[in-house]
């Protein structure tokens, strides 16, 4: 049975619920899909944040997000993907080769049952407004929600893949979100992972990129730059927010302990926070000055925030 959690959360009085996992049937998945859900305890008409992990983190993952978008007002649904360490598929497992699309079949499934995972955690139906609906990913996480901004998949020929856009989805955040492939991906990521060879010509939905300008990814022989080139090639890609020092996990925001990061900085995440709570309460139409006034603050030395104009 779901099991519900409350939270008191620092520099807030706000308090917040999260319930998991609830989960959703998934017939020809091999294994049903888990799914966490994260609100705030008073409100109403709150928007949705559908938020995809990396790579074998689960619906557990990105708490100081998670926890401070709540506080602020959105409901935050987190699907635990294949890959996940707690799912532990056997490198052979034959569902392996096609994860890259099985997530993004997970997150489209989150989506289509919102008013079951609305329902699932007491005192939330009634209150939310599905219509206001933003995508968030990590890592392995933005090229998935990448896809239902915009982006497609080029194969072996250099040609598009399938469309997977969704027009539901009205705003993107992407974090450390991998760029192209010129011929520049390791031996090992053409091997296990060719579908990193994104398109983002068709990325048309207003999002916002976050990078870190220390992130030197083992997957490619470029630099740091190879995680901002979503915001440079697409249409949608309005904003980048560059962390000074930042790594992969942009100063820690995927655990509030995790010894994973190699970036630790509360600054870093602090300032993650920020910026994407404004530009979501912004494009979702909670608050039209929020994301001019955090445009418009210092950020420097922990960050840069680029605007462009398309």
């Amino acid at each position: 049975m779901p099991r519900a959690v409350h939270r008191f959360l620092p520099r807030t009085t706000t308090r917040v619920l999260s319930v998991r996992p609830v989960v959703l049937p998934a017939p020809g998945r091999g294994d049903d899909l888990q799914v966490r859900v994260t609100a705030p305890a008073e409100g109403s008409g709150l928007p949705v944040i559908a938020f995809a992990h990396g790579y074998r983190q689960s619906m557990t993952a990105a708490d100081p997000l998670v926890d401070h978008w709540a506080a602020h007002g959105f409901v935050v649904v987190q699907p635990t993907f294949l890959d996940s360490a707690s799912l532990d598929l056997a490198p052979d497992d034959p569902r392996t080769p096609g994860i890259w699309r099985t997530r993004v079949d997970d997150v489209v499934r989150v989506i289509d049952e919102l008013d079951t995972l609305v329902a699932a955690l007491p005192g939330l139906a009634g209150r939310v407004d599905t219509e206001r609906l933003a995508v968030a990913g990590h890592s392995w996480g933005g090229q998935t929600v990448g896809m239902l901004l915009g982006a497609r998949v080029l194969d072996a020929a250099g040609r598009p893949g399938e469309d997977r856009t969704d027009t539901r989805v009205r705003a993107g955040v992407l974090l450390s979100t991998t760029g192209i492939a010129r011929g520049d991906l390791v031996p090992f990521a053409q091997e296990h992972f060719a579908f990193m060879s994104p398109d983002f010509s068709g990325l048309a939905t207003p999002s916002l990129v976050v990078a870190g300008d220390a992130d030197q990814s083992a997957l490619s022989t470029r630099g740091p730059d190879w995680f901002t080139d979503v915001f440079h090639l697409s249409p949608g890609a309005r904003h980048l927010l560059t962390l000074h020092g930042g790594g992969h996990m942009l100063g820690g925001i995927q655990d509030y302990r995790s010894t994973e990061t190699t970036d630790e900085s509360p600054a870093m995440v602090d300032l993650v926070r920020r910026v994407t709570t404004a530009f979501l309460r912004t494009e979702l139409g909670l608050d039209a000055d929020a994301w001019a006034a955090v445009a418009g603050a210092a950020h420097e030395p922990v960050g840069r925030l680029d605007t462009t104009v398309r």
